[in-house]
Formats: C-alpha cells, structure tokens, sequence
C-alpha cells in the first residue's frame, strides 16, 4: 500500500472515529500521531512535535488569560453593562448588544471563553425579560462565530492558518488582518438574526438552566438573618483594642452580641493580626448592646439600615460569604463552634450556624452531620480554606465571584495584562506564543491567577487536540497527499478559475466543519488548500483565509462545536433546529468567503 493511501485511510477512520464520537476526541487525535509514526510516515519527533509548537503554547496561554478576565469579574462587568443598556422593549437592540459584546469578548478571548461567561448572563436575562432563552442563545454563539474572524486571537484556527501563511513564505496574518473580513461577517451575522431569527428560532425554555449567582449576596444575606441588627463600630485613637488581635475580643458582657467581620477603613477584610484607628468591626445583635460596647471601648457607632448596606459590607471586591455543610462522617462533627469564631487558619470567620434551616439559639454549637455554616473571609482564602473534604461546599466562591463581583480584584491587572498582549501582536515586537506565555506569566506573578489554577483554566481538550493533529498536516505535504487532493479538487473545479476553488475549499470545509471540529478540519484542509492554489499558481493567503472563514462556518449541527452544544439544554434547542437558522447564515459567509476574500487579498 502507497504511503498516499495509508494516509488516506488514517484521515478516514479518524473522521468517522470522530463523528461516531464514543471516543474522546483526544483518544482519537493521539491514535492519528501514533498511526503516522507506526506505519513509518513520520519519525518518533515529526510525530510528536505538535505538542511543543509554539501556536499550541499560544493557544494555552489564551486560556489562560481568558479565565483571568472572568475571573476578576470583567466579564460579569461587561454582562452587567450588556442588562443596563438592553432596556426591556426592543429586542432588536437586545439582539444588537448581545451580538456586539460577545463579538468583542471572542475576538479577546475566543469563541469558548466568551459563551461560557455571558452564557448565565443572557439566560438571566431572558428570564428578567420574560423572553424564551431559545430566541437569544442561538444568537449568542453565532454572533460568537462571526466575532471570532475580528482578531487574530478569536480562534484557534485563525492562528493555524496565521502559521500556515508564515510557513508558506508569505509573512502570516496580522492581529487586526482578520478584522478587515470580520466586522462584513459581523455585520451581516447580526441583520440576518434581527430580521429572521424570531421566526426561524423556537420558542423554548431549557430544562438545564445556569445558576444565576448575581443576587447570591442578598440571598444569603436574608436566609440567615442579616438584614438587621448590623452595626459597624469604628476604632477611635483612644480605643484600647487597638494594637490587639480582633481574635482577642471579648462579648460575652454583652449579651448576644457577636463579631461578624473586622475590617479595613477601606472596607477590605483585615488581613494584619492587630487592628488600628480607623479599622471597623461589624458585629451583630440588640442595638443597646451594640451600643454599650461602643461606649465601653470607645468605638464609633453606626447601624447598618438597609440590606444593601449590609451586603456590601460582608460581600464586595475583596471578601466574601460561602456556605458550607457537615458532610456524614465528617471529621467535624462534634467540634463546638459559634458565631464570631475565627477558624483554626485564622482567615476565615463563622457568621452564622444553621441546622435544618434554622438559627440555633445555643450561641456555642456542638455540629452534627447537615449543619451549615455560613463563612466570611477574603476571596483568596474561601478559594483555598474550602477546598477541604471535611465539608461541602454549597456554592464554589470561585463560580460565585464571577457572576456577583463585577470589576473584582486584580480585574486591572488583567486588562492591563490583554491590553498590553493586543498591542505586542498587533505591532509584531513579539511572536504570538512569547507575548500569550508572558502575558500568562504576569497574571500568575502579580497573584490574579494561582498556577493550579491557569492548569484548571487550560481547555486541555483543545490544545492536545490541535497538538496531536499538527503532525498529519507535514505528513501528508510529505507523502504528497495535499498535492494530490489538491488536484482532485482542481480537476473537479476544471477551469472555472481560482473563484470556483474558493468555493470548493469552502463547501469542502464547511461540510467536514459540521461533523467533527472546526480546528480538527482547519488541521486537515489547510495544507490542501496550499497545495491547490500553488498548482493554479494563485497566492495561498485568500485561499488560506477562505478556508478560516469557512471552519467559522460551524452552524448546522449541535456537535459542530463546543459552544454549540453548551447552549443546547439551556436553550431547549433540537438536534434539527439549527440549520434553520445557520443555513442563511453560512450562505453569507459563503458569500464573503468566496466573493469579498479575494478583493482584500489578491490572488
């Protein structure tokens, strides 16, 4: 057998491996490089070096700084802006806004990164709106799509296809290079949602609805009785508590008053061991109480009024409130605690105790299993003290975080961090893999990011994806594979012109694109579609973006990508309801890609 053919026969069950998809899409893409290694094709390192090429790294690294940006809360910001300026009549301007913002995220952040962070957004907002998520979240991840052709860093197959234009001598893409094709896609992408999108997309609610954690504050807030009786107690020069520990105070001459947070004059949990003028201690109970430990040690004296007051005061951009429970056979069962205690790490304070629901009425409680206790601490200690078997944690700080906290701490960094990676690319002083790691790099040294969790953050998926397939694209320049189905293809076009193999390589791509993954097909067309315009003697960088446009093109199936299907259940979607509306839309890509490509970039 040719080495054409064995090549041939590895991409075929590959593909019918992936669409029949009972395996991980890893398992399978691992077993093509090992193929091409174990029939000869390829030695042990051309086999493997996928996996330390430098579009892999950058990929990773976009993860990385895609998580810190919805982490920090910049993304529950943007969401936030997105319900303020929608209003709650004209569902063109929702559509509008919906569309532009998640463009603008994908082109920073890529197309996963910014649908998983608006997706509890606009399902919320659906609700809010008394809308059917259906009629949104389609919009949502093809405006996604679209928004993916305005940068450089939208996809990783606009990456691939910058690296493939390198490769080939042309001097690749630049950043902004994609967006003179995108804003078209863009545009268009959202004057077909707005005029047909209500009549082609169903009227459904999913059964699979994101948590919405954007009240999570006040819920607890009222679930535990902190709505009243708070007071905020500020230390004058001449209290004799400063310079001591808040962990020293004593109010058991007051009644049942107790300590609920000490904090900063800025309002940030205190994070010395003594406090100072200035600092507040808020405590909870009878007011009189309140009072007379304010007189006795010479504190200034000030109710919170309102829940909104209260909420600030215990959940804001430096702390805040988790819920845990007493999981069975826990070694914490029996352990006395009560409200005020400062846990054994001395970061975190117990605000309230709960059992079945309840308040106890025992200010000193021995806990049995189903307890819950209701804790107050900064961020960075409720994401490290409750990663503990010992307890159940009712609602992760981090998922809460990035819903409830807009703008949270080290959102600066993070921004300043993206900007700062935008303008390296755009300008070209760095190649894309140095200025993504460096970028990733700082956000791990200036403490947004923890190295466990930029590992976390990796959709690791993705990149052994994209890793272990980079091999079949030398092999099959190689064993002449590309050459050969490059002049199928012209054969099949004949003499139609470069015109007529745009759209073959479009139709080529957008099919195989509906079946497995986009970057999965971008891997397997792009060194087809060099090798194509190269026999027509046409320069490969509008066939290259053409074939970028048309993995783009990921409409017709759930299972064309990610995003896809992550809408699905929320949108109550059928397996058949998205071609209705991604058909239109891939007729205008075919458009672009065909018709405007080739005006931009000249053959």
């Amino acid at each position: 057998m040719s080495e054409v053919a064995v090549i041939g026969l590895i991409i075929a069950v590959a593909v019918v491996l992936f669409v029949w998809n009972r395996l991980p899409v890893v398992i399978v893409a691992m077993g093509v490089g090992l193929s091409l290694y174990a029939t000869g094709l390829l030695s042990l390192n051309g086999a493997l070096a996928g996996y330390g090429d430098p579009a892999v790294l950058f990929i990773a690294s976009l993860f990385v700084i895609s998580a810190s940006l919805d982490r920090t809360g910049v993304t529950a910001w943007a969401g936030r802006m997105l319900i303020a300026g929608a209003g709650e009549e004209s569902r063109t301007r929702l559509l509008v806004l919906i569309a532009l913002l998640v463009a603008l995220l994908t082109a920073l952040i890529s197309v996963n990164g910014a649908v998983a962070a608006l997706l509890p957004v606009v399902v919320v907002m659906a609700v809010r709106l008394r809308r059917a998520p259906s009629q949104l979240l389609m919009p949502l991840v093809f405006s996604a799509h679209a928004g993916s052709l305005l940068a450089l860093t939208g996809t990783p197959v606009n990456v691939l296809v910058a690296e493939a234009a390198y490769d080939a001598g042309l001097g690749g893409f630049g950043f902004f290079e994609f967006t003179i094709i995108g804003v078209p896609l863009l545009l268009g992408t959202i004057a077909i949602i707005v005029l047909f999108g209500q009549k082609l997309l169903p009227e459904r609610g999913g059964p699979a609805m994101p948590a919405d954690f954007s009240r999570h504050a006040r819920t607890l807030v009222e679930q535990y009785g902190l709505a009243s009786n708070i007071f905020r107690l500020r230390l004058r020069g001449t209290s004799p508590l400063v310079g001591q520990p808040a962990s020293s105070l004593d109010l058991a001459r007051f009644g049942d008053l107790r300590l609920v947070a000490a904090q900063q004059a800025s309002g940030a949990r205190l994070g010395r061991p003594a406090l100072a003028e200035g600092d507040f201690l808020v405590v909870s109970g009878a007011a009189d109480a309140a009072a007379a430990f304010a007189a006795d040690q010479h504190l200034g004296f000030r109710e919170e009024d309102t829940a909104a007051e209260v909420e600030e005061t215990l959940f804001n951009r430096s702390s805040g409130l988790a819920e845990v429970m007493i999981p069975p056979r826990s070694a914490m069962i029996g352990e006395t605690v009560f409200p005020g205690m400062v846990t054994e790490s001395g970061d975190l304070v117990v605000i309230a105790v709960q059992r079945q629901g309840e308040d106890l009425d025992d200010p000193r409680t021995a806990l049995r299993a189903g307890d819950t206790l209701l804790l107050q601490g900064t961020w960075k200690a409720l994401d490290l003290r409750l990663n503990d078997p010992q307890v159940l944690v009712v609602n992760a700080p981090d998922v809460v975080r990035r819903q409830a906290v807009p703008l949270g701490m080290g959102a600066r960094q993070a921004i300043a961090v993206l900007l700062g990676m935008v303008v390296l690319l755009a300008t070209g002083l760095m190649p894309p893999a140095v200025a993504g790691l460096l970028g990733a790099t700082l956000l791990v040294l200036t403490g947004v990011m923890s190295v466990e969790q930029s590992y976390r953050a990796i959709d690791w998926t993705t990149v052994i994806l994209v890793a272990a397939l980079m091999p079949l694209s030398a092999a099959m320049e190689q064993t002449g594979a590309a050459r050969l189905l490059a002049e199928g293809l012209v054969a099949v076009v004949g003499d139609a012109g470069p015109y007529a193999l745009l759209a073959g390589l479009f139709v080529l791509t957008g099919v195989l694109g509906q079946l497995i993954s986009n970057t999965a097909t971008a891997l397997i067309i792009i060194p087809i579609s060099v090798a194509a315009a190269e026999s027509i003697g046409v320069s490969p960088r509008p066939v290259l973006m053409c074939v970028a446009v048309a993995a783009a093109a990921s409409f017709l199936t759930p299972i064309a990508t990610p995003t896809n299907l992550m809408v699905m259940r929320p949108g109550g979607y059928a397996f058949g309801d998205y071609w209705k509306l991604g058909l239109p839309l891939m007729i205008w890509f075919f458009a672009v890609a065909v018709f405007l490509v080739p005006l931009v970039w000249r053959f």
